[in-house]
């Protein structure tokens, strides 16, 4: 039912979804592959400047693409494809270089939510964030840039979730009510 169509049967509009953040894991996890990429750059330099030989030298640059491949590339595309999306009705975490993933939590569904953190993520500003549904697993958004900023967030999203779907019943309730008026009430 469109909005136009609900405001004229008289149901209350529902709010659109805003896009509140979009947030992927801290960026030092590139860390090591950008130090290996420079470390091979090197290595592959100083191979092909010594070994005479062409089958050396092809050996070398064929040794240098397969580290650059595993070693950099697929880490690169790992972290570049797992994105959270945190909208005012949900938190979309999406992920996969090869096969997509997709997990959608609702927040009138969240019930909990909590910061860990390790010494590392303290020292560069990171943290999990960790949202309890009551399931046997939580909802974990992993190593966040400023996680006390998106728990902050989520909290108040989860609330004004809350305080929305009593808003809507309260509504519906009232207007399954409104058809039956009281005598000399108008």
């Amino acid at each position: 039912m469109s909005r136009a169509v609900r405001q004229a049967a008289g149901q209350p509009a529902a709010p659109v979804e805003r896009v509140v953040a979009r947030v992927r894991r801290h960026a030092r996890r590139l860390t090591i592959p950008a130090v290996l990429l420079i470390a091979v750059a090197g290595g592959t330099a100083y191979g092909l400047s010594v070994l005479a030989e062409l089958w050396q030298q092809l050996a070398v640059v064929g040794v240098a693409v397969l580290i650059v491949v595993v070693g950099v590339l697929l880490p690169y595309l790992a972290w570049l494809t797992r994105r959270t999306t945190i909208t005012t009705r949900r938190t979309i975490v999406r992920s996969g270089v090869f096969v997509r993933v997709r997990q959608e939590l609702l927040h009138s569904r969240g019930y909990d939510v909590t910061v860990r953190r390790t010494w590392a993520q303290s020292a560069f500003g990171s943290g999990d964030v960790r949202i309890n549904t009551g399931h046997e697993r939580p909802f974990v958004l992993r190593d966040v840039p400023k996680p006390e900023l998106v728990q902050a967030a989520l909290q108040e999203l989860m609330v004004e979730s809350h305080t929305q779907i009593a808003d809507h019943r309260r509504a519906e309730q009232s207007m399954a009510d409104g058809d039956t008026i009281a005598w000399g009430g108008r």
